[in-house]
């Protein structure tokens, strides 16, 4: 990520190209532009295409040259709130507001009532690198997110490699894909690849396309490959990362493998892919982060199933709040959209992660629901679901084992099961000398402390763990102790903090759903507020997520804690009385 750093790389060991991957450096210009001052290629579009295609609005500006239809769209980026009212005042209400350099889902909010404007505006303006912003009509009610993977070779030759769906998103990121559409008349796909095809570069194209009245818009240009290519991959048999190194040195479509691609929008492969994106979250929680070692974990295999992830049986891995929460990828390929479901359902059975949490349970509910099986899901369709999905997620959890004991059951709390699976990393007696000394210190204390575990009581470590222990400080005699510990998404600073911790049972409580950093307090002690109404702003992962007043009352208590703090999850945001109770007191 430290372009100076991989320019020494390069001029070291004589290095003639690079490839980006998706995401971190891949989308900047200027890392394209001194490459190119050395003589080294990055493969993709360049600098000079980054710089015009990772700006939404110059995208946009490309699209109408190119005669793509486009929504009525504030088109000077902005970073003031009254800017994005008068445009709402001229093209009403719903409106989306986009960070103008914004990626991943960052710094997009979407606005249906104008008492919500100003919050939100503040939010995408501080998830942008920039500062800026722009706005535009919504188009959300019966609109799927397509996208088109287009290939060119440099010399104006340019193939599709046909749509991929992305409409089952949360917080405007996606975590189910499909290839190709499930809009069933393929003349309302059409025009979409053939909008798309206009541009003479690599890169994935999206649109809103809605299947009911075949209206389509332009919303922007990913000059990357992206997270989702496996699908396009399955259904097209190409290695797309292939055919870029072999396009980039040069070579034609044919010499590239591209050669016989199907090209007629009206006839797609007879293949349908689903990518479905296991991540480190809680869907119970807002989507917070789960940081921890993941102990143990399965994924799926067999025909049609393929896993990306970074995850390797026996190497340590543990999530932390530095990158995406993605952890794996699971692919199913199949001839016909009912198997292709059939299998996705079979490949989540099939699939564990041991030690955080992941949104494992909410794939199972959204693959198996009706209108998913039936392909009619669009981006409103998660948000409209959300609660019905999480219940019926949870009645997934308590279904009977599907292996009948045949497969190694999961760590649990019975001391006596320790000796089986993740849980063998302690044991009763397991003893440790421990040296301590300051980080400002190059001296080491050569009487150590030693710890020695009596008595293993609950071991779901890194989630759980308790135990009885015996602890020697150097020059005193041991002492028994019993050591409780839980894992948690924040820092030291955070959980040790003499702030307030809230009672969910306790109505007047406003509690941190989640853990991260606390941005800002957006109210004061003796504010009216109502129900839904903002009370502070927590950062984690780079997302802003404000946090709500589940009631309308009389604020009378508010944290002290300050900006930029770390924050836990459970700690007492606010307390908001009845103000009819307050005025009797």
């Amino acid at each position: 990520m430290d372009i100076d750093e991989l320019l020494d790389i390069v001029k070291q060991h004589n290095i003639d190209a690079v490839h980006p991957g998706y995401g971190f450096l891949s989308e900047l210009p200027e890392l394209a532009r001194r490459m190119a001052e050395v003589g080294v290629m990055v493969v993709g579009p360049g600098s000079e295409n980054l710089e015009q295609t990772g700006d939404k609005l110059r995208a946009r500006l490309l699209a109408v040259e190119c005669q793509v239809p486009v929504l009525p769209a504030l088109t000077e980026p902005t970073g003031r709130v009254d800017a994005v009212q008068l445009f709402v005042e001229k093209v009403g209400l719903p409106v989306m507001v986009k960070a103008v350099d914004g990626g991943g889902g960052r710094g997009i909010r979407l606005i249906r009532n104008l008492e919500d404007l100003p919050s939100l505006v503040e939010r995408a303006v501080a998830e942008s690198p920039s500062k800026k912003v722009f706005a535009e009509k919504a188009a959300i009610d019966g609109f799927r997110h397509v996208e088109i993977q287009i290939l060119g070779d440099g010399k104006g030759n340019v193939v599709h490699l046909w749509e991929r769906e992305c409409s089952i998103q949360r917080r405007y990121q996606k975590i189910v894909e499909l290839a190709p559409s499930t809009v069933a008349d393929r003349d309302f796909v059409r025009p979409v690849i053939e909008a798309a095809i206009k541009y003479a570069s690599l890169g994935t194209f999206e649109f809103l396309l809605n299947p009911q009245t075949a209206q389509f818009f332009f919303l922007e240009i990913n000059p990357r490959l992206q997270v989702e290519h496996t699908i396009t991959e399955s259904i097209c048999s190409v290695d797309i990362v292939k055919a870029q190194l072999h396009l980039a040195q040069g070579a034609s479509f044919d010499e590239a493998g591209l050669a016989g691609l199907l090209q007629n929008p009206l006839d797609p492969p007879p293949l349908h892919s689903i990518q479905l994106r296991i991540t480190a979250e809680d869907p119970e929680k807002n989507y917070s982060l789960s940081i921890g070692k993941i102990q143990s974990f399965r994924f799926p295999s067999g025909n049609g199933i393929r896993v990306d992830t970074a995850l390797i049986n026996g190497v340590p891995a543990v999530v932390t709040s530095d990158f995406d929460s993605v952890i794996a990828k699971v692919i199913v390929t199949a001839r016909t959209w009912q198997d292709v479901v059939s299998k996705a359902k079979r490949a989540l059975a099939d699939t564990s992660v041991i030690g955080i949490t992941t949104n494992i349970a909410l794939l199972r509910a959204i693959v198996d629901h009706a209108d998913f099986r039936a392909g009619v899901c669009d981006t409103q369709w998660l948000e409209a679901k959300h609660d019905e999905l999480l219940e019926q997620s949870r009645k997934q959890s308590k279904l009977p084992d599907p292996f009948h004991g045949l497969v190694a059951p999961q760590p649990s709390n019975d001391s006596n099961t320790a000796a089986s699976g993740a849980s063998l990393m302690f044991r009763k007696d397991d003893a440790w000398s421990i040296a301590l000394r300051p980080q400002s210190s190059a001296k080491v204390n050569t009487r150590p402390h030693h710890l020695h575990l009596a008595k293993v009581i609950r071991n779901d470590f890194p989630t759980n763990f308790a135990a009885d222990i015996m602890f020697t400080a150097p020059g005193s005699s041991p002492q028994a102790f019993r050591m409780d510990m839980q894992s948690t998404s924040t820092s030291a600073s955070a959980t040790s903090s003499q702030h307030r911790q809230g009672s969910r049972s306790d109505g007047t409580h406003i509690v941190l759903p989640i853990s991260g950093k606390l941005v800002e307090v957006l109210v004061d002690v003796g504010d009216v507020v109502k129900k839904d109404d903002a009370i502070c702003v927590v950062k984690q992962m780079k997302m802003e997520i404000e946090v709500r007043s589940h009631k309308a009352g009389l604020v009378n208590w508010l944290t002290e804690a300050e900006d930029n703090e770390d924050v836990a999850e459970g700690m007492l945001a606010a307390i908001v009385e009845d103000e009819k109770a307050q005025a009797k007191l």
